[in-house]
């Protein structure tokens, strides 16, 4: 593609880089076939090929944001399927990146846009403010009828039908491994994950530590700045990411880390692009540092290899490919290798590729479009007849678990319980009796 930046504006390093991504892009339409918004709404401006149109226009003419172009550009789910599918290598993340940053500084949102995005953004990335307002949710969700913002209606819908207790497990602290120490590694505990299912963390402790890993829950490391990230609300995403960077950067210049260990994969498509979010800024090469040992849990586990599996319940487990993991990461066959390694039938869906809907915000910010893509995927789900639904990213697993009769748990929950840990709390919520009590201590 043809651009015509002024020397002027390509001095901006962030310009520069879409000027990049823009020249890399040949029009070619692939992009098309797998986005899930073209899909859902046939607009050829909903999607990677006419998003990237409406983005060089208005950063080449350096002009405010029309509320046409932001409608589009906040359509985008940023579930990166087009970049798994684009035979050029644009790299769109970056770009659509850029632009919502640019939006953010440059357009004037109606005041209940802005009042919503405030809120989350002040809200999400904070375990206990998050709680506080599950719990206000589920007093208001009787009344959600009465509420005429369809995404007010969403975010009462979105609340648990119960809030799990507080996870001491998600303290700073160390968890020794069992047995021969193999590797260092420190597990980035997350934020909304913390207050909507401790479960994850538990096991993947658990399952980390039986493997010969010294876990450490580094202090001063919290929320990895997605959630504002791709609302455009770079100052903010910046400070709690860099808060995570100076905390991991402390645990490898003192005793060493051999992985930063991720089960968000949302989480972990950010924290390997720190290297390039901080790029211009002091913290660069500590950032460049924390990117270059982030792995998912898989990753991890695959290089450990899988020890000591003793599933009794050969299961039909059918595996969701979150889109930050298969099209973020490109992490497409460690989840379903590890899961067939610990004596589970796994089966994929049909459409893997396609997003479930739940994209950080998206399902709270373009309800109607995210319910679309949650009923088809929760279809194709149901037509694989599982057992329970495995996947690596909690939004996910709220977002598909709200509309399926079936138990959807963690891979790392699976991984653990088939090699000695307890059996998912989530599975045993469908069957009579009580949750099982995490076999899990404080370390100090």
């Amino acid at each position: 593609m043809r651009t015509n930046f002024t020397d002027a504006q390509l001095r901006d390093a962030a310009t520069a880089r879409s000027n990049e991504i823009l020249r890399a892009c040949v029009h070619c339409g692939f992009c098309t076939a797998t986005c899930p918004t073209y899909q859902v709404l046939g607009d050829e401006l909903d999607s990677p090929r006419g998003r990237i149109y409406l983005i060089k226009d208005m950063l080449e003419n350096d002009r405010v944001p029309d509320p046409a172009t932001v409608k589009h550009i906040d359509r985008c789910l940023s579930c990166l399927a087009c970049m798994s599918t684009c035979p050029s290598g644009v790299h769109y993340m970056h770009l659509v990146d850029h632009a919502r940053e640019y939006i953010e500084r440059r357009h004037r949102r109606r005041w209940d846009d802005r009042l919503l995005r405030w809120v989350l953004a002040r809200i999400l990335p904070y375990p206990m403010r998050f709680r506080v307002a599950m719990f206000a949710a589920k007093l208001a969700r009787p009344f959600r009828g009465l509420v005429p913002d369809a995404r007010l209606r969403a975010m009462l819908e979105m609340a648990p039908k119960s809030i799990p207790p507080v996870s001491r497990n998600d303290d700073p602290q160390i968890f020794p491994a069992q047995g021969e120490r193999r590797k260092r590694v420190a597990l980035m505990t997350g934020c909304a994950q913390k207050a909507l299912n401790t479960d994850i963390n538990d096991a993947t402790i658990r399952l980390l530590t039986r493997h010969g890993c010294e876990v450490v829950v580094a202090e001063g490391a919290g929320c990895c700045g997605a959630l504002a990230h791709h609302m455009g609300k770079t100052s903010q995403s910046h400070a709690t990411a860099a808060k995570n960077i100076r905390a991991w950067a402390r645990e490898m210049d003192g005793q060493g880390l051999d992985a930063i260990v991720i089960n968000t994969s949302g989480c972990g498509t950010t924290v390997k692009d720190y290297g390039h979010m901080f790029r211009e800024e002091p913290l660069a090469a500590d950032a460049a540092r924390v990117s270059s040992i982030a792995k998912d849990i898989s990753e991890v586990m695959v290089d450990l290899g899988l020890e000591g599996a003793t599933n009794a319940e050969p299961l039909r487990v059918a595996y969701h490919s979150a889109c930050s993991l298969q099209h973020g990461q490109q992490i497409k066959t460690h989840p379903k290798t590890l899961l067939k390694a610990a004596g589970f039938e796994v089966v994929e869906p049909a459409e893997p590729h396609l997003c479930c809907g739940s994209a950080g915000t998206y399902n709270l910010m373009q309800p109607e479009i995210s319910a679309k893509l949650k009923e088809r995927k929760v279809a194709n789900l149901v037509r694989t007849a599982p057992q329970v639904i495995a996947a690596g990213n909690i939004g996910c697993m709220m977002q598909i678990g709200s509309a399926i009769g079936v138990p959807v748990v963690h891979t790392a929950e699976l991984l653990d319980w088939a090699t000695g840990g307890p059996k998912p709390p989530a599975m045993v919520d469908f069957e009579p009796g009580k949750r099982p009590v995490p076999n899990l201590r404080r370390v100090s």
